[in-house]
This record gives C-alpha cells, structure tokens and sequence, in this order.
C-alpha cells in the first residue's frame, strides 16, 4: 500500500481558505509571537462549516438528520468516476440527457466527481463565477440518484439557488435540488472543488476527509485525487 500511494500523483483539488472573499468572513488570528518572546505561536481561524471546500451532511437541511460526525469515510474516500461536463456553456442547466450521456460509467457505490473545469473559465473569487455558472436540474438529480453513489463531488455551484443567496435570497429547499434529491437521501455533498481538469479520469481515486467536528452539519474539507 505504502508503494502504491508513493507512486501516485497527488492533486490537490481544495480552494484556500483565505480572507477577503466577498461570499464568506474569514477571521485569522494568532495568539503568542515568537517575536515578542513567546515560546509558541498558535494561530486561530474562525469562518463558516460551509464556505469553501466543504461537505454537507443531512442535518444541514434535514431536521433531526445524520449529522456529518457520523459519516462512513468510506463514502467519501474511494473510486470515483469522472463526469466530463467541460463543454457545458455558462448558466447552462445540466438535463437528465446531458447526464446519462456522461456519467453511464458511475457504478453504483462509486464517488460521482464532476468536471465542469468551470474554475478555468471563471476566477472562483469573482461573482461571476458564482452568477453565472451552469447548475443541475431536478431531473439530473433524480437520475443520479437511481445510480446509488456512495457521495456527489462538484466542481461548480451545483444549485441554481446558490447565486440567489448573493443577492440576499434564500429560496424554498425544494429548489435547492441537489440538497433535496441527494442530500436529504443520504448522499453527501462534496462541494466547491477547484482543479478537476488536472484528473483524467474516466476513474480515480477521490479521498475527502471533512474535520471529525462533532453535531456538524458540515465542514471544510481537505480532497484530493490518487492519479496512477
């Protein structure tokens, strides 16, 4: 085993928490400075379980749902198949067809890992990433989640309703459909990826390990891709 990771090739697919993004407060502090004479620094962070790359667990929108400390890791760490959905156009709606056409490789109990590679077209830290990004409809939903995945990864704003809460507006869950299809089943949510183009797919290895918070209804997340 030791062998076959030391082989492979790493790719990290994880925003940075960083502050000054216009969607979430980050607050970084440090207590202690080596400068001044202390033994330690020890730095602080305080920001949102669901800004940057995170993952949801049903208690975020299920009431009395499985909270994310009783995730099986297994679910979230494994195969995983790479949907190529590169050539879709900005606010564009992903259709159960445009899904069928792509993804007929996920088997059931595999990660779907979407590659939108919608971070190459649009800088992450601009609304415009955010505003105009193609989505998933009902339907595409409802056909992935026929396929049973072991979880959902998605390199894009995977809700129309995401780009609304910019604007302050938070619409019915129902509209949330990848939350209320997937998520309220069971399958959790791998959100906010950068750099899935780098992964070739059609099959690697995903592991998406969230911090072990306990009662969280989400939390940030290291992910990252085996290659080889």
């Amino acid at each position: 085993m030791i062998g076959r990771l030391a082989a492979a090739r790493i790719v990290d697919l994880t925003l940075p928490i960083e502050a000054g993004h216009f969607r979430w407060p980050v607050e970084r502090g440090t207590t202690g400075r080596l400068a001044d004479g202390d033994v330690f620094e020890a730095g602080w962070l305080r920001t949102p379980c669901h800004a940057f790359t995170h993952i949801d667990a049903p208690s975020h929108m299920v009431p009395g749902g499985a909270t994310l400390d009783a995730l099986d890791l297994a679910r979230v760490t494994g195969r995983a198949a790479v949907i190529d959905l590169a050539d879709l156009a900005p606010e564009e709606a992903i259709t159960e067809a445009r899904l069928a056409a792509r993804a007929g490789h996920l088997a059931p109990g595999e990660i779907a890992l979407f590659a939108s590679r919608w971070d190459e077209r649009r800088d992450w830290r601009s609304p415009a990433y955010w505003r105009e990004a193609p989505y998933l409809s009902r339907e595409a939903c409802a056909w992935l989640l026929a396929r049973r995945p072991a979880a959902a990864a998605f390199d894009f704003p995977q809700d129309y309703t995401i780009r609304l809460l910019l604007e302050g507006e938070m619409r019915p869950i129902a509209e949330h459909v990848s939350h209320d299809v997937l998520l309220r089943a069971g399958v959790p949510l791998i959100e906010y990826l950068a750099g899935v183009g780098r992964v070739a797919g059609p099959h690697t290895t995903l592991c998406a390990l969230p911090l072990r918070l306990a009662g969280a209804d989400g939390a940030p997340a290291r992910v990252i891709a085996l290659e080889g």
